[in-house]
């Protein structure tokens, strides 16, 4: 990722109106900010939230509260907990996200 042409700025995210998501179960807020080509969310998944479909964006995601599963299409699961990171390229490996108890996390796509 190349970050370009973007000037110094903060973001108060209790701010950003949240954007309802329905998940095959449960629901995702986002809190969204585009700044040229980089998209920034701000993201809290409802206890019982998995995705509905796979995906095959690119991120780098950091789990700031709850716990959240990731499952790759081959089959790998990965938790993530406070703290904890995942990064994947574009088209790279298809995943999902789902959560038993709940998860706030902050991903840049």
């Amino acid at each position: 990722m190349k970050i370009s042409e973007l000037p110094f700025g903060t973001t108060d995210w209790s701010q950003v109106e949240a954007t309802e998501h329905q998940g095959e179960s449960g629901l995702a807020y986002w809190r969204t900010r585009q700044f040229g080509d980089i998209r920034v969310r701000m993201v809290e998944y409802t206890p019982g939230y998995l995705a509905d479909h796979w995906c095959v964006k690119g991120h780098i995601l950091l789990c700031i509260e709850g716990e959240l599963i990731t499952e790759l299409e081959d089959g790998r699961k990965f938790t993530l907990t406070p703290g904890m990171s995942y990064q994947v390229a574009d088209n790279a490996e298809p995943h999902r996200s789902s959560t038993a108890l709940g998860a706030r996390l902050f991903i840049v796509d």
